[in-house]
């Protein structure tokens, strides 16, 4: 894989009560799972949309959500224009498949998202 020029920016989606959901999430878990995230964010940030298996796969089914990896935790993110990822909701996988719940979450934050950048 070739590293991009320049670094990718990763933003975290917060509420409209400026709350930070993924934040919030990521800070209640165990150090060792704190460190994992950081790291794939920062393979996230290093090689954008290049980042593919294991760390990033595409939610095909629920285009444009990318499902970042970090066992056992998930995050689901979105690319958006100006080489920025925007991060709209973590959770912990405790099935094979996403469950439908942690999607609509994504993407209903998702279209809040959108709805703001008008």
């Amino acid at each position: 894989m070739k590293k991009p020029a320049t670094n990718w920016q990763i933003e975290f989606f917060a509420d409209s009560d400026g709350l930070n959901p993924v934040i919030e999430f990521i800070n209640t878990l165990p150090a060792e799972e704190r460190v994992k995230i950081r790291n794939q964010l920062r393979l996230l940030q290093e090689f954008g949309i290049q980042l593919g298996m294991p760390q990033a796969r595409p939610l095909t089914a629920h285009k444009p959500l990318w499902e970042l990896r970090p066992m056992p935790n998930r995050l689901i993110y979105v690319a958006m224009t100006g080489r920025r990822f925007v991060v709209l909701h973590a959770f912990k996988k405790k099935s094979q498949k996403t469950p439908p719940k942690e999607i609509r979450i994504a993407e209903k934050r998702y279209e809040i998202l959108l709805e703001r950048e008008k």
